[in-house]
């Protein structure tokens, strides 16, 4: 599926983060700061004129939806700020200026937050929806990446990449609890969490592996190969599947055994540079965002084969 052309657009251009909302699928160019939504037909792919855009500076990293109000966020490392935008209209509502170097930004429904980690800044700042103003900011130990909220302890994993570890985060009193090494995972980036089975699961960009974090343990209890320089991570709960993507350009689908093993059972070449992904969990449809030179960003769409 091809995306609109950017007028901005250089030689290179670059996607981040994929969100799926609904129907709607939200991507972020890196490269000229654009937001694209894409709207989702099941089986039938949209046109590349169904695709609306909210453009702004670079660069433009994660978005996210607040269930509530309905405004949409977005975090921008050169401006430093979260653009609030309306996802109906796909334009600016108001900024908030930010840490520097804001890059993953989530919606916590049990404290009513929009969360954004700040990877420089080694801080993350809470934003009340409703006020849409800063509530609070936490300092953290590390460079934050990737984080997910564990709705049995009401913890916050944040991974910090410079440090290969992870750290648990209370929202509601607005500080770090407590802090793990990640053994066998160097620079973690992309994570998702399995609540039922209690890990989590690591993208290692230093190490190319995948990681399993024991949620009991706190500890990585094994971790497998994938792709080159990984980057996002997604869980399939309905299939067991976790699929990865890297800067390498390979899709790798790990799967979990009856016995607890997790091993690769396929991997897919795709684009250098295709390292971002969302998966819907309904139709288990996944989404990979293409990186492109001298032609407009594309995203893949695969469907699972089956168990």
């Amino acid at each position: 599926m091809l995306l609109p052309k950017d007028r901005r657009a250089g030689v290179l251009t670059v996607l981040d983060y994929l969100t799926l909302n609904g129907k709607n699928l939200f991507v972020t160019n890196v490269s000229t700061g654009t937001v694209y939504k894409i709207p989702l037909h099941g089986d039938e792919l949209p046109a590349t004129s169904d695709v609306s855009m909210f453009e702004s500076e670079p660069a433009a990293h994660g978005v996210v939806i607040d269930p509530v109000g309905g405004m949409a966020y977005v975090t921008r490392s050169e401006a430093n700020t979260v653009d609030i935008f309306d996802p109906s209209a796909m334009r600016l509502v108001s900024r908030i200026p930010v840490a520097d170097d804001p890059d993953g930004i989530f919606y916590i429904a049990a404290n009513k937050a929009i969360y954004a980690a700040s990877g420089d800044g080694k801080t993350a700042t809470l934003i009340d929806p409703a006020t849409r103003t800063v509530s609070a900011t936490i300092s953290l130990p590390g460079k934050p990446e990737f984080a997910v909220f564990d709705t049995q302890t009401n913890l916050f994993y944040q991974n910090l990449e410079d440090l290969s570890a992870i750290a648990a985060v209370d929202l509601s009193k607005h500080v770090v609890t407590n802090q793990w090494p990640l053994e066998q995972c160097v620079h973690p980036t992309g994570m998702a969490i399995d609540e039922q089975a209690r890990q989590l699961f690591l993208g290692c960009g230093g190490n190319s592996r995948l990681a399993v974090f024991d949620l009991e343990k706190h500890s990585v209890v094994t971790s497998v190969p994938v792709g080159g320089g990984p980057d996002s991570v997604a869980y399939d709960a309905g299939l067991r599947r976790i699929y990865v993507t890297g800067r390498a350009g390979d899709l790798c689908v790990v799967e979990r055994d009856s016995k607890g093993a997790f091993a690769t059972v396929d991997t897919i070449a795709l684009h250098f540079g295709a390292h971002t992904l969302a998966v819907d969990p309904v139709s288990h449809r996944l989404y990979v965002g293409y990186a492109s030179l001298l032609i407009a960003p594309r995203i893949a769409v695969f469907s699972p084969l089956g168990p």
